[in-house]
């Protein structure tokens, strides 16, 4: 397995910024430890996103949270989008009312804001979800 990176960037309630990577094998394990060394810091204690770690190791929600951190950390996107940035990126095909589900429910958790009728929603990530950002570059 090629080794991974991960960077995470949390802001405490003080404002101070706290910067952490990691470069290696990235396990479930490993990551969660590291969160809770963010968690002891005092930031990300009600932490909106639950991230995944690698692209074998995702559910799909997960990986549809890393496609939209990575592609539209501050741009507005539509469901297609995301399926196909999806696509593109996990040589994997996902169904575009899977993708619109979970962007509904990430809309209603307060990650994201939503904006248009019915048939045209376009969302982008919520200004008041900014203090957790998680960047993970994958290869």
């Amino acid at each position: 397995m090629p080794a991974r990176k991960m960077r995470i960037e949390i802001f405490d309630n003080d404002g101070n910024k706290y910067s952490i990577s990691f470069e290696g094998q990235i396990t479930r394990e490993k990551a969660l430890r590291l969160l809770d060394l963010i968690e002891l810091l005092g930031g990300a204690s009600n932490a909106p996103l639950d991230v995944g770690i690698s692209k074998n190791e995702s559910s799909k929600f997960e990986k549809v949270l890393l496609i939209i951190q990575k592609n539209f950390p501050i741009a507005w996107f539509t469901s297609r989008d995301i399926q196909a940035a999806y696509e593109q990126e996990f040589k994997e095909p996902i169904g575009l009312s899977t993708v619109a589900t979970y962007l509904a429910r990430l809309a209603r958790r307060g990650v994201l804001v939503k904006t248009g009728s019915s048939n045209r929603l376009k969302y982008r990530i919520s200004p008041d979800a900014s203090h957790l950002i998680v960047k993970q570059q994958l290869p």
